[in-house]
Order: structure tokens, then C-alpha cells, then sequence
């Protein structure tokens, strides 16, 4: 299981963030949905590397947050929100949070307490290789421009090229030009490397755990 926990930048002198984060994460896929967990600060539940990584994306897109990502078990039986789940993820996940106010893009990847030392090198391997992954995608993704965003989410609704560039009033050069400068192909493939690698932490992680 990865909980995801955001916390917000600068909530104290700026607008509450969390609404629109809580509505950009509402449709991903989830085991517990994510939702208020204190002031400034959001949390979800997934089994779904995909959804990790589109958290992140979202919470990239919409700007000022810090992730951190727990990875590990969760206690059974898990209760109808977040807030009330225990669990190894849960302590990694606070743990990844606090890391991620000094780590690369603002995002932490942590393992529970107890997974140190040779005994769990492989699956300390695979979370710093995710992690890095998910390092590199988000310095991509947020080096891109508020136009390269209108441009790719036009894009990923399935809109051709041309129809993009109808809509945004620019001509199909100016299309090229943003879609090279949001670098869509670097992301997407960013994006999937991630998922894969996330993936196999999982795969990593219920061999050495058991």
C-alpha cells in the first residue's frame, strides 16, 4: 500500500489549497479516499502505483505542495476513512512528509521504521529508485508553463493537434513550440518509468516482507 500525504507551502499566508486539491485527486483511483487530515495537509490510501503517480501530477499541476509517500503495510481491517488507518505506511508516510520540506522537488519516498540494513537492501534499492524517478518527473513537470498545461490536459481529452490549436486560438506551429517546451514526450514516459518502478517495490517489498 503507498499513503500519500500533501502538505501545503505557505498556507498560512495564502488561500486554502486543499478544495481543489481534494477535487483534482477526487477521481483517482483509491482504497481510502483522500481528504482533510489537518489544517494544511491532505491524505489518501492506494494499492495503485498509477495513482501515486497521477497524485503527484495533479498536485504538480495545481503548485504548492509538498508530498511525502509512505510505502508499506496497513492494518486490518482498514475503516471507512484515512484519518482513522493505522498501520507501517501510515509512520513512513509521516516520515516522508517531514523529508520532503528539504528533499529534491519537495517529495519523499519512505519506507516503515524497521525496513533498514542488509537484510531489506533490494527493497530499499527499489523505493531510492522510485523515489528518483519521481524526483526527475516533478522537476520536469514543474518547470512547465500555465500554456503548456492548457495544451497537454487539451491533449490528454484525446483533441488532435490541430484541433488544440483551434481551440486555443494559436496556430499549429505555436502548438509544436509549447508542446516542445512542456516536454509531453520526457513526462510521459517519466510518468511510466515511475509506475514501473513503484510497481516493483511493491513486488520487492511482499517478497522480503512476507
Amino acid at each position: 500500500m503507498f499513503v500519500v500525504v500533501a502538505d501545503q507551502v505557505g498556507s498560512r499566508t495564502g488561500p486554502d489549497g486543499v478544495p481543489a486539491a481534494l477535487a483534482a485527486l477526487g477521481p483517482l483511483e483509491v482504497v481510502l479516499p483522500f481528504e482533510r487530515t489537518a489544517g494544511d495537509e491532505l491524505q489518501g490510501l492506494t494499492a495503485a502505483p498509477a495513482t501515486v503517480v497521477e497524485a503527484m501530477v495533479r498536485l504538480t499541476r495545481l503548485g504548492g505542495w509538498r508530498i511525502g509517500i509512505g510505502g508499506g503495510g496497513v492494518d486490518s481491517p482498514v475503516p471507512d476513512s484515512t484519518r482513522a488507518a493505522r498501520g507501517p505506511a501510515y509512520l513512513a508516510a509521516r516520515a516522508a512528509v517531514v523529508a520532503s520540506r528539504t528533499a529534491p522537488a519537495e517529495l519523499a519516498l519512505t519506507l516503515p521504521p524497521g525496513v533498514r540494513g542488509e537484510a531489506y537492501r533490494e527493497v530499499s534499492e527499489a523505493a531510492t529508485d522510485a523515489e528518483t524517478a519521481l524526483w526527475l518527473l516533478r522537476t520536469v513537470l514543474g518547470r512547465r508553463s500555465e500554456e503548456g498545461w492548457a495544451l497537454m490536459e487539451l491533449l490528454d481529452d484525446g483533441l488532435t493537434n490541430a484541433r488544440a490549436a483551434e481551440h486555443l486560438g494559436i496556430t499549429p506551429s505555436a502548438v509544436s513550440q509549447r508542446l516542445s517546451r512542456a516536454h509531453r514526450t520526457e513526462a510521459a514516459r517519466g510518468a511510466a518509468l515511475a509506475t514501473r518502478l513503484l510497481a516493483r517495490l511493491q513486488t520487492t517489498a511482499v517478497e522480503a516482507l512476507g
